[in-house]
């Protein structure tokens, strides 16, 4: 499972399209829309939603995942001064399942662990990594009945570890 990241540009816009559709395929699906409705509504919202990220995260570091020279997936971060937000991380449907997430977000774990920085991020109730995110020491610390909020701290984990 060898994977390399690079920073995303303008030209990944295509590929970056591709993956969101793929994160709400069999949602949209559930609605009985034709492919057009489909298609215009996801284009709105993937717009909306990557404007949104621009604005709350500015200075967000946003990663293509590559296996080969094969994106895969995404992974954006944004680092505060007290943690750093997971925004987004994606993988292609046929890749999940292999590791990929789990070692990214691991990685990422490491770094927050050497900066001092808690890790938040928020995550729909239903998405099964919101079980990843639990196993690799996250707890809830927010439930709207829609989205959970997680935070992983360091310092808890530490500390928990010491028991």
């Amino acid at each position: 499972m060898n994977f390399t990241q690079r920073r995303a540009e303008s030209a990944d816009e295509g590929f970056l399209f591709l993956l969101y559709t793929s994160t709400r395929a069999d949602e949209i699906a559930a609605w009985g829309w034709d492919e057009t409705q489909q298609t215009v509504f996801l284009e709105q919202q993937f717009s909306a939603r990557e404007s949104q990220y621009r604005s709350i995260y500015p200075d967000a570091l946003h990663q293509i995942i590559l296996m080969g020279n094969e994106p895969i997936g995404r992974i954006l971060t944004s680092v505060g001064a007290t943690e750093i937000c997971l925004v987004d991380i994606a993988i292609l449907p046929n890749r999940r399942g292999a590791g990929i997430g789990a070692r990214l977000i691991r990685d990422l774990l490491l770094r927050a662990k050497t900066l001092g920085k808690a890790v938040v991020l928020s995550v729909t109730r239903d998405n099964r990594a919101a079980g990843l995110y639990e196993r690799l020491g996250f707890v809830v610390t927010a439930d709207d009945g829609v989205y959970l909020g997680m935070r992983w701290d360091p310092a808890t984990i530490s500390h928990q570890r010491s028991k």
